[in-house]
């Protein structure tokens, strides 16, 4: 068996890709988890890998429309999921979100 990085770089690539998209399709399966509480608990949402996705294309010489990114991360135009799945964030969860963004500055 091998380890990831004895793979050859298109496999590898492959396999990025692969659980990449498992990663949305969870996300899409899971859609009661919401952004914030991926925010507090593992410091990226759906918005992040969306921007992620420009980058990544800006970076390979491409252009790719940010809206056009966040609806295929969200499998839907992003004003359409937010009317259906988001909620309204609680106090409790803006207070974990705020402790979080201090804990990350005392950090640097």
């Amino acid at each position: 068996m091998s380890s990831f990085n004895e793979l050859d770089q298109t496999t590898r690539t492959e396999l990025e890709a692969a659980a990449f998209r498992r990663l949305l399709q969870h996300l899409d399966d899971n859609k009661d988890v919401q952004n914030i509480d991926l925010m507090i608990l593992a410091d990226f949402c759906r918005n992040c890998l969306s921007k992620w996705l420009v980058t990544a294309a800006d970076e390979q010489g491409q252009t790719l429309d940010y809206e056009a990114a966040r609806e295929y991360v969200y499998g839907m135009p992003y004003s359409e999921w937010k009317a259906h799945y988001q909620g309204a964030a609680t106090s409790e969860q803006l207070a974990a979100l705020d402790a979080r963004q201090a804990q990350k500055t005392a950090k640097e």
